[in-house]
């Protein structure tokens, strides 16, 4: 009977130590997770600062693994080529510009007439680029790939759109000067005059307190439900009527 007693008040040790490094570990992991949530701070009267990590945040969460409402079975690629081609003439103008500046300033006035076409080269790949932020990439942030796996075009058709398997989307930010609210537009890349895409805009003083505190959980959140609300094929109108941004304006 003391052996069995003995026995007995071994065990319930043994599991209250356990209970007890079980809940130390919980603790532990409680201040981990705090300690890795520390919140972003920026100067919130730095609007080009502001829309760099509101831009940056966005294009984050699109290509998060739990975006869709259909789960990880429908993943959002972003898609490089645009970005690897602007690359590709920045690295030949530095090219450009590194041999004349290097290769061939040393022997001036000899060879003035490949000194010159390096910088017309270079001056002319810089206006190349330039044009092409202006009028070709405008306000976007972003794009991705069409759909490519069949399951995932299955469950997004039978969701309600039936054109994500064609065209990727191209993500817009607008941000304006002396402005407080932030717009994003998800729409389809490469479709002639798109007419179908969502918009939302918000506050700043949604996602940044007094102090620049950035709510980063807050904008991908929200920007879950612009992507959900796309993927449903449940567009805004042109005229600015249907959607969020309709409801806003019946609310005021």
């Amino acid at each position: 009977a003391k052996k069995n007693k003995k026995s007995a008040t071994a065990v319930a040790e043994a599991a209250a130590t356990k209970q007890k490094e079980e809940e130390e570990y919980e603790e532990e992991e409680e201040i981990e997770v705090e300690e890795e949530m520390e919140l972003l701070q920026v100067d919130v009267g730095d609007i080009i600062k502001v829309k760099q990590i509101l831009d940056e945040t966005v294009a984050g969460t699109l290509v998060t693994e739990d975006l869709s409402a259909h789960g990880e079975a429908v993943q959002v690629e972003e898609e490089y080529s645009h970005d690897n081609l602007k690359l590709f003439l920045m690295a030949l103008a530095c090219g450009f510009a590194a041999v004349a500046q290097f290769g061939l300033a040393t022997d001036f006035p000899k060879n003035r007439l490949w000194l010159g076409v390096c910088c017309a080269s270079y001056f002319c790949i810089s206006g190349i680029l330039q044009l092409i932020m202006t009028f070709i990439d405008k306000d976007c942030i972003m794009m991705t790939k069409p759909l490519s796996d069949p399951q995932a075009i299955k469950l997004v058709k039978n969701g309600g759109n039936k054109l994500m398997d064609k065209y990727g989307i191209r993500v817009r930010s607008q941000f304006p000067r002396f402005s407080e609210y932030y717009t994003v537009i998800l729409e389809f890349q490469g479709k002639d005059s798109p007419t179908e895409f969502v918009t939302e805009t918000w506050s700043v003083g949604q996602f940044f307190d007094v102090d620049g505190f950035f709510d980063e959980e807050g904008v991908m959140l929200e920007v879950e439900k612009l992507y959900r609300r796309f993927e449903a094929g449940k567009y805004d109108r042109p005229d600015g009527k249907g959607g969020s941004a309709d409801k806003k304006k019946k609310t005021n």
